[in-house]
C-alpha cells in the first residue's frame, strides 16, 4: 500500500529520485585545499575553514544534490571501513587516521572521510 502511494504522489517520488542519487560518489581531488566527488555530473567541493583544536576540524562541504554545510564540525577517528579521501583521492583502509562528519544530528555526508595526513598538510582558508 505504501509503494501505490508513492507511484501516485509526485513529492515523494521526487524524494525517493533524490535520494537514489548518493550511491557511489567517486572522490578525486583538484587541489590540496579543496576536492571534487564525481558522480556522473555531480561535483562536490571540501574546504578546511579551521581547526580549532588537534582533534576537530571546521569543513564547508558544498554537493548541490545531497547536502551543503558551510562550517561543519568533524572528528577524528579511525576509519570503520574502506573508503576515498574528499581532500586527496587516496584510498583509506580500515584503521586509518581520519576524519568524519559529527554524526549528530546525522549528516547527509555521514559516510564521507578524510585522511587525517591530508587535512593536517592543507592551509585553512
Amino acid at each position: 500500500m505504501a509503494d501505490a502511494a508513492i507511484a501516485l504522489d509526485p513529492w515523494a517520488q521526487t524524494i525517493f529520485q533524490l535520494r537514489s542519487l548518493n550511491d557511489g560518489a567517486r572522490f578525486e581531488a583538484a587541489s590540496s585545499r579543496r576536492a571534487f566527488a564525481h558522480t556522473g555530473e555531480r561535483r562536490v567541493t571540501v574546504k578546511l575553514i579551521e581547526r580549532p583544536s588537534t582533534t576537530t576540524a571546521t569543513i564547508e562541504w558544498r554537493d548541490s544534490t545531497r547536502c551543503c554545510y558551510g562550517d561543519q564540525v568533524w572528528r577524528a577517528m579511525r576509519a570503520r571501513t574502506t573508503g576515498v579521501c574528499a581532500m586527496s583521492g587516496r584510498e583509506i583502509r580500515p584503521g586509518d587516521q581520519v576524519y568524519g562528519p559529527n554524526p549528530r544530528p546525522v549528516p547527509g555526508n555521514l559516510g564521507a572521510m578524510i585522511l587525517a595526513s591530508v587535512l593536517d598538510q592543507a592551509t585553512p582558508l
